[in-house]
């Protein structure tokens, strides 16, 4: 079976609740895994996992998901916390705890080796992919994986932690240009490049090596992007509870193609049928509390 990786942070949301905060499982690439893993995709998550409190919360969450854990690093580092604030639409903005934490700790020297492990694809992005020293640690073994296996994307922007824009940009395009496929949404790319529209910053990345773009538009529905070729479907109306993990599940449903069909395939109808899938995916995701995404039958 084609086995997936899933490479970033996975971290503890602190979701409101009344007076107080409800911890959950979260991080882009975490919530992507337990939807990979909730489709059937066969998924090995790696990042680095905390044996305190916070960080036998995730390994038992993970493990019950369905995701494999075997290139997982623990150590006694604590965990990265992330303060979640909801508005009046359920949109999430976030605080990070980050410094120290065994979340970021990548490095060479326990990343696995896809020459001699074989992924059929990695996907990572979000905090994993810019903070330093471990973002250029992942980076140098993400080109290492690019080799033999695919690797999309998703930035999922927070500026919370970085607020430096050009720096931002240097770090995701160098990112792009080592992906087959890249998932983001209208908001990350309006405050990655105010001055340019959708589609101009879309044919950039297409130019920079990408070989598709998916961007999402919230209530406004989705857009894939190939060089000569635009297809967008609308969104599904639901009642919104918070949109935590819905852009991560149209990522598992973009990576659940690729696996399936190859990435030369999703073009026309097929790719039409992609996006429709996800946007169904994303409207069961943020009908839910917290990122709650959908099985296989659900979606069906």
């Amino acid at each position: 079976m084609a086995q997936v990786w899933v490479a970033g942070e996975v971290l503890i949301d602190l979701i409101p609740n009344a007076n107080t905060s409800k911890p959950i499982v979260g991080g882009g690439p975490a919530n992507t895994a337990k939807a990979l893993a909730r489709v059937g995709v066969d998924t090995q998550f790696i990042d680095g996992i905390s044996t305190d409190d916070y960080g036998l919360m995730i390994k038992d969450e993970l493990i019950t998901s369905g995701i494999k854990l075997d290139y997982v690093k623990y150590s006694d580092k604590p965990t990265c916390l992330a303060k979640v604030s909801l508005n009046e639409k359920g949109s999430a903005s976030y605080e990070f705890v980050i410094e120290g934490t065994t979340t970021f700790d990548f490095s060479q020297q326990w990343l696995p080796n896809p020459a001699q492990l074989k992924p059929s694809l990695l996907y990572t992005g979000t905090l994993a992919t810019i903070i330093e020293p471990g973002a250029s640690e992942l980076f140098t073994w993400a080109r290492s994986v690019a080799k033999s296996a695919p690797i999309v994307f998703d930035p999922n922007i927070r500026a919370a932690v970085m607020n430096d824009r050009n720096r931002y940009v240097s770090q995701v395009e160098r990112w792009v240009s080592i992906s087959s496929a890249v998932k983001v949404s209208q908001e990350d790319l309006s405050w990655l490049y105010p001055s340019l529209d959708i589609d101009q910053i879309v044919n950039n990345w297409l130019t920079l090596g990408a070989l598709l773009i998916v961007v999402t538009f919230g209530d406004q529905g989705l857009a894939a992007y190939r060089l000569g070729e635009k297809i967008k479907v609308d969104a599904i109306k639901v009642k919104v509870v918070d949109s935590v993990g819905a852009g991560d599940t149209v990522g598992a449903i973009l990576v659940e193609a690729i696996v399936k069909d190859s990435l030369a395939s999703l073009s026309g109808g097929r790719l039409e049928m992609m996006l429709k899938r996800a946007a169904k995916a994303a409207a069961i995701t943020v009908s839910r509390a917290g990122a709650n995404p959908p099985t296989s039958e659900e979606i069906e």
